[in-house]
This record gives C-alpha cells, structure tokens and sequence, in this order.
C-alpha cells in the first residue's frame, strides 16, 4: 500500500520571498522523492502566489514545479489541486497540461477505508466582510472576463503586487499565530460541520500557513499543514495512520 501525501500553501512566484527559486527547488525535490512512495498527492492550495490563465497564455516560471507534476501524474501518481484565494483562476491548463485532477471547492472523499473532508480553508468560518466581498469579486465570471481582457503584462503585475502588499502588511510577511479552539475560524468551521457529518475522521486545511494538530473528539482530527514558505511541512496517510511531517533537505522523507 502506497501513501497519500497532502501540503500547501507555496506560493511560489511570491515577490515576497527571497528565496523563491530555491524554494521552488526544494518542493521538486520533496516530489522526486516521494514519486515512487505515493499513490496520491494532494495540493491544497495556493501553491503560486498569483495563477490567473489567459486563453493563451500561463504565468512565466514554475517549470521545475509544473514538469514535476506532469512526471508524477504520467507515472501513474494521482495529484489533486485544490483552487485557494491566490489561485482561483486556474481553468484547464494544469488539468490539460500537467494531468492534474483540479477541485474548485471542498470534497469530502473516502481515501483507505477513512473519510477525508479536505479544502483550502478560505472563506470557510471566516466573519470577515471585507474578504468574504473580495473572495465574491474574484470569483465573479464577469469580473473574470473583464480580468482576462487586460495584456497579461499588466494583469500578471496587478496580481502580484496585490498578493506582495498583501502579504507585507502582517508581520514579518506571516499568518497570525493560532488563536485557540474558541477563536480559530477553521477549528470552529470544522466543530459545527461535524454535528450533521459525524461520519468525517480526518479535516486537512491549508490557508493558515500554521502547524496544527487537533483532535475534535474521540475519532476525529483536524490538520492544518502549514507551508511550504518558512516551515516545509506535509502530512502523509499510509492507510492506518496520518502523521505531521517537516522536510529537511538531506533526510529521506517517509
């Protein structure tokens, strides 16, 4: 039995980061080596700081990344995308191009006799106004199409400079610490959806850009798996057990 791997949050292209290329490097690493221990990975978001796709045209960059995933998925290896708030736009390149399955909203799917319900996590028990008026915008098909009619020279550097400012407005460019059980939008989200769903044994989130594993009751778990900016985390299933894992340049990953 082979395992399922899942992580997110790369933003990868980030003018945020310094260290973008050898960033990027260290993810295709982590995938050359889990490519013949995997019978699935699953990306849970925001793996590109800004993915928007003309009708003609990708983003520049993110070959390494986008030719590691087509070797994956023409290996045989299953590999999920789920859209997050910074890749929204992605229609039918990465599911054309690279073999990727692409999911546009929450699933909740039975991976080895176990049920999974995984997401990105943006706008689930988020009270937030502001965002939840910006995350209707972006997904707006006439706002889409008015998008698309920019040169993507103008559109790509929009997109960018809008998630750079962003993200340098927190501190140090990083998410909030986690806020507690009471306060934690996505632990909150995941203990009410539990009442009518009670069947779920594992919640996986990206979004958050922390660490965190949490039992909700006496069977069921919730994840989220920080990034692949700062912390370089992942969760893998081998079909019994779910473990949090960091990966270090050098050391097998399991």
């Amino acid at each position: 039995m082979k395992n399922i791997y899942f992580l997110s949050d790369a933003h990868l292209g980030s003018l945020a980061v310094e260290h973008r290329r050898t960033q990027e490097r260290r993810l295709v690493r982590f995938l050359d080596e889990i490519r013949t221990k995997a019978s699935a990975v699953y990306l849970l978001g925001d793996m590109f700081d800004f993915w928007y796709e003309y009708k003609y045209v990708v983003p520049r960059g993110f070959t390494r990344f986008l030719g590691k995933l087509s070797e994956l998925t023409d290996s045989g290896v299953e590999v999920h995308y789920f859209t997050g708030n910074h890749d929204i736009w992605a229609y039918d390149y990465l599911a054309t191009e690279c073999g990727v399955i692409l999911h546009r909203k929450s699933e909740t799917l039975e991976l080895y006799d176990k049920v999974f319900y995984l997401a990105h996590g943006d706008g689930l028990g988020d009270p937030d106004k502001k965002f939840k008026i910006i995350r209707a915008v972006f997904h707006n098909r006439l706002c889409q199409c008015l998008f698309s009619a920019l040169h993507p020279r103008w559109g790509m550097s929009f997109g960018l400079n809008w998630a750079k400012h962003s993200r340098m407005k927190r501190p140090d460019g990083k998410e909030p610490p986690y806020m507690g059980e009471q306060k934690e939008h996505l632990v909150l989200y995941a203990k009410d959806y539990l009442k009518a769903h009670s069947d779920v044994d594992f919640f996986i989130f990206g979004h958050r850009h922390i660490e965190l594993d949490l039992m909700l009751n006496k069977k069921t778990r919730m994840i989220i798996l920080g990034d692949w900016i700062w912390q370089f985390t992942y969760a893998v299933f081998d079909g019994e057990h779910l473990f949090m894992e960091n990966y270090v340049e050098g050391e097998s990953a399991p």
